[in-house]
């Protein structure tokens, strides 16, 4: 050994600490200042105009909204529906996780992808798509479902599974299954094992999930608006409703507010949950992880069964009725999305439009990336010092408030805010990739954060006592363990800017649009061919979703850290 690493060595692992400490410090200042420019600003500057209408606070309008019996209903429709499509995705889901990420069988790439693609289609598409399966007339019609609040509980479900499997499969699939067979050898059933072994080692993976599920329930826009109707709707869609058709920005300020409130209190108690179950985890070689189906498997591969089913009825729906012309079948739709002049609705081309949601995406995509794993780094340092741990915690839920706010207040608050010199950033579309960075770096987070934290500090203090500096100490340790799930969050980033729909509906220029903004603006026009060329532009739009993961996929076989 060195002398400095000696000296070092004798002082403890503090000591190479601090450096990185600080290095860590001052690289938080850059998603810091990113999050306070590009969202407490524009939330800010849009409260401010409900709240602050002349210039002083005016909170009269507080206690008359919150007494409106449609803001109970509404709050109570969002809490309720939200916390039902959480437990109910969390018990698919976790199956489904093992099933795709534990065990090894031919095709389980295509269906990871398959369970991944409904997160990033267009919400009002599912809307549509769920609407098509259950009204009289479509394949489900009979049940008699349509106009009630289970269309939108299925679309939660339907939207969110991917949530689950990618982030407890993640976990899942590099933990070590020696503590599982020790726990069976010794004659623990096999619910025995499940319940004080692989429960408690995934707990910060299912938390995390459940926390983003209920998150993305509860601020869903498209989908409600096009299932609720009048009928039923969130705190999002009343937000939309008394902002842009009611001009009530006072009450869309106050349910702002009461929304931020809320996601705040929720982050701070699955934080809590959080750190009180997270642990050091063993992790393998994920290929000596997996093992093929074994009979008790049974139970799980039906539900994954069911899961995929329940994902493809819809899916089938759309392309079959996006080849729908007329009375026969064609290709009609598909061709009309390379002429700009098949409808007077668009100024370009479906085409062009896709090729601005992929130039768009991939800019989102490596802005989300980069602020993302330097938050997930910072938050998954456990600080000695009660006054550091409890810095990063509150660091590691603000950078989860951009899913509980209103994507209305966030585009709005764009144009209000950052409409004059030094940031005068209106008519830029730079605002479009930025937006969609906004929505996808807390998914970063939650991605790789868990994995972060499951490395066993010993590892790094192992490497330091070895001679080691503290940054290759700290990238011994968790490069091979963060390889893998950087890849997915690349894919997940890359797949919800394409599909990302509510801030870039109000920033895409007219003249650059992406394709969820042009499907749209299909839908929202009459007639049967707007209707199968925005059918048509959703089946483009998931086949592209589609290859992408699966290339993630395919890429990420291999050795752990194999890229």
């Amino acid at each position: 050994m060195d002398q400095p690493a000696a000296r070092r060595a004798r002082r403890g692992p503090s000591a190479y600490l601090s450096g990185p400490g600080i290095a860590l410090g001052l690289a938080a200042l850059i998603p810091l200042a990113f999050l306070t420019v590009f969202f407490a600003l524009p939330v800010g500057g849009m409260l401010a105009r409900g709240l602050w209408p002349e210039g002083r606070l005016d909170l009269s309008a507080v206690p008359e909204v919150l007494g409106r019996a449609r803001t109970l209903r509404v709050l109570t429709f969002t809490l309720v529906s939200s916390l039902a499509g959480t437990v109910v995705t969390l018990l698919l889901g976790i199956p489904v996780a093992f099933v795709l990420y534990r065990l090894r069988f031919p095709g389980r790439t295509l269906l990871r992808a398959v369970v991944v693609m409904p997160f990033v289609l267009p919400t009002v598409v599912v809307g549509v798509m769920f609407r098509s399966l259950l009204s009289d007339g479509g394949p489900l019609g009979g049940l008699g479902l349509d106009g009630t609040w289970v269309p939108i509980l299925l679309a939660f479900v339907f939207f969110n599974l991917a949530v689950v499997v990618r982030t407890v499969g993640g976990l899942w699939e590099g933990m070590d299954r020696r503590a599982e067979e020790s726990a069976a050898t010794l004659g623990a059933t096999p619910w025995q094992v499940w319940r004080t072994v692989t429960l408690p080692a995934l707990a910060p993976g299912v938390i995390s999930a459940g926390t983003l599920v209920f998150l993305f329930c509860s601020t869903a826009f498209g989908v409600v608006l096009t299932l609720g109707g009048l009928r039923y709707g969130t705190i999002e869609t009343e937000i939309y409703l008394l902002t842009v058709q009611f001009l009530d920005l006072q009450g869309a300020a106050v349910l702002s507010v009461l929304q931020l409130v809320a996601v705040v209190a929720m982050l701070a108690v699955a934080a809590r949950a959080r750190s009180t179950r997270e642990q050091a985890l063993r992790r393998v070689d994920v290929q000596a992880s997996a093992r093929r189906p074994r009979r008790d498997d049974t139970p799980a591969l039906a539900v994954t069964a069911l899961v995929v089913g329940f994902v493809l009825l819809p899916v089938g729906t759309l392309v079959a009725r996006s080849l729908r012309v007329g009375q026969g079948w064609g290709l009609a739709h598909y061709r009309a999305l390379t002429d700009p002049e098949a409808t007077n609705a668009l100024r370009v081309s479906v085409t062009e439009a896709m090729a601005n949601s992929l130039r768009t995406a991939v800019d989102a995509t490596v802005l989300a990336m980069v602020l993302g794993l330097v938050v997930a780094v910072i938050v998954s340092r456990r600080p000695r010092r009660p006054g550091w741990a409890r810095t990063v915690s509150v660091l590691d839920g603000v950078f989860m408030l951009p899913l509980g706010i209103s994507a209305v207040t966030v585009g709005f608050g764009f144009l209000i805010t950052l409409d004059r010199p030094p940031l005068d950033l209106r008519t830029s579309p730079i605002l479009v990739p930025i937006a969609q960075a906004m929505v996808a770096l807390p998914l970063v987070v939650r991605t790789l954060a868990p994995v972060l934290r499951s490395v066993d500090p010993r590892q790094r203090e192992a490497a330091a006592t070895l001679g080691a500096g503290p940054w290759r100490a700290a990238w011994t340790a968790e490069a091979p363990v963060l390889a893998r799930p950087l890849l997915a969050a690349t894919g997940f980033a890359f797949a919800v800017s394409l599909g990302e729909f509510g801030a870039t509906s109000f920033l895409a220029r007219p003249d650059r649009p992406t394709v969820p903004v042009v499907i749209y603006q299909l839908i929202s026009r009459p007639g049967a061919d707007h209707l199968g060329m925005a059918l048509a532009a959703s089946v483009l739009l998931a086949l592209v979703t589609v290859v992408v993961m699966g290339v993630v996929e395919r890429l990420r076989v291999g050795s752990v850290g194999a890229f």
